[in-house]
């Protein structure tokens, strides 16, 4: 009878080192900057996050 291989685990699957995100950052706005924010997420076609992390990089030059 051949070996049948192991089921995978469930769950995502590991990332390569150096590719996880190791930190969080919070932020807390009012309604009227959480709508421009998700406005200006969109028209970047990115999700917020995405659109955060890019603008916040892109300020202090990395």
């Amino acid at each position: 009878m051949p070996k049948q291989p192991k089921p995978r685990k469930p769950g995502r699957p590991m990332l390569p080192k150096n590719h996880a995100r190791a930190g969080k950052i919070q932020a807390r706005l009012n309604p009227d900057e959480i709508k421009r924010v998700e406005a200006a997420a969109k028209a970047k076609n990115q999700t917020i996050s995405e659109w955060v992390r890019s603008t916040l990089l892109a300020t202090i030059g990395a």
